[in-house]
C-alpha cells in the first residue's frame, strides 16, 4: 500500500496545543515525578510518530505479510489504532491527532480500493489513489492552519534540547513574537510537501495508462522517491527560516 510513503515523508519534518493539557503531557510529567527527571524532548517528540505511523504501518505489514491476513482484513485490523487514538483525542483532549487521522484516513481508502481490481494498470493507478489521499490530507491540513508535517519537523530542530523544545512550544502556541512568521513557514512547508506528492500521485496515474506496464513496475517507485526528494530539497525554503526562529526564540529573554 502507499503507506510507504506516508512512512518516508515522516523521516523528512507540533501541532498547536490546546488549551486541555494532551495525553502525551500527562504521561510526560509522571514519568518525571516516578523516575525524578525531566522527559528526553526529541523521545517526546518521536513518540507520537512511533504511535500514530510506524504502529499501524507494522500492524499491517504483520498482518498482511507474517500472519497471511487478506490485504482487507489487515487493513481494517490496523485502523483499529489509529481509530481508537483520534477518537480518544476528540473526546479526551478536544482536539484533532493529525497523524492518528492521517493514517485512518489512508486505511480507509485503502480498505476502499482494495475493490478495484483488473489489470495491473489499475493496480498501479490504486497506488496512485492512496498517495493522493496522503497527498490531499497535507493539503488541506495547511490550508486550515493545522499542518500535519509540522509535528514529523519538530524533533529534528529542537534536537532533543530542552530550551529549544520550550522556544518550540511557544512559537506554536503563539506566545512568541514572531510566532505569526513561524506559522506562516510551517503551512509553506507542509503545503511544499502535499504538492510534491500530489505530483507523484499524478503522475503515477497518468503513467499507468499512458506507459507500459513493464515501465511503470519500476518508474512507480522512481515517482516516489523523486516526491519524496523533492519535499525534502524544497522543504528547506520553510525549514531553514523556522529553524532561524527557533534559535531567536531560545536566546531570546523570556517573562517569568
Amino acid at each position: 500500500m502507499s503507506s510507504q510513503t506516508v512512512s518516508a515523508a515522516a523521516s523528512a519534518s507540533v501541532a498547536p496545543v490546546a488549551p486541555v493539557a494532551p495525553v502525551q503531557d500527562v504521561l510526560a510529567t509522571a514519568e518525571f515525578t516516578a523516575h525524578g527527571k525531566e522527559p528526553n524532548p526529541l523521545a517526546s517528540g518521536l513518540r507520537p510518530l512511533a504511535l500514530d505511523v510506524a504502529a499501524p504501518l507494522v500492524g499491517y505489514y504483520l498482518l498482511h505479510s507474517t500472519c497471511g491476513l487478506s490485504e482487507f482484513a489487515a487493513l481494517a485490523w490496523s485502523s483499529v489504532f489509529p481509530a481508537a487514538r483520534t477518537v480518544l483525542g476528540l473526546l479526551g483532549e478536544r482536539r484533532l491527532n493529525l497523524w492518528a487521522a492521517l493514517m485512518l484516513t489512508v486505511n480507509l481508502a485503502g480498505l476502499a480500493l482494495t475493490f478495484v481490481t483488473g489489470d495491473a494498470r489499475m493496480m498501479i493507478a490504486k497506488d496512485g489513489g492512496l498517495s493522493g489521499t496522503v497527498a490531499l490530507v497535507v493539503l488541506v491540513s495547511a490550508a486550515l492552519g493545522r499542518p500535519v508535517m509540522t509535528s514529523v519537523l519538530m524533533p529534528f530542530l529542537t534536537k532533543g534540547k530542552q530550551d529549544r523544545s520550550a522556544a518550540w512550544q511557544r512559537l506554536v502556541e503563539g506566545r512568541a513574537a514572531a510566532s505569526r512568521t513561524f506559522h506562516r513557514h510551517e503551512r509553506v512547508f507542509s503545503a511544499i510537501w502535499g504538492t510534491a506528492l500530489l505530483a507523484e500521485c499524478t503522475a503515477r496515474v497518468v503513467g499507468a495508462f499512458t506507459l507500459p506496464v513493464s515501465t511503470m513496475a519500476w518508474l512507480s517507485t522512481v515517482f516516489m522517491i523523486g516526491a519524496i526528494v523533492a519535499g525534502s530539497l524544497f522543504g528547506q525554503i520553510a525549514a531553514d527560516p523556522m529553524e532561524k526562529l527557533l534559535a531567536a526564540e531560545t536566546e531570546a529573554p523570556t517573562a517569568a
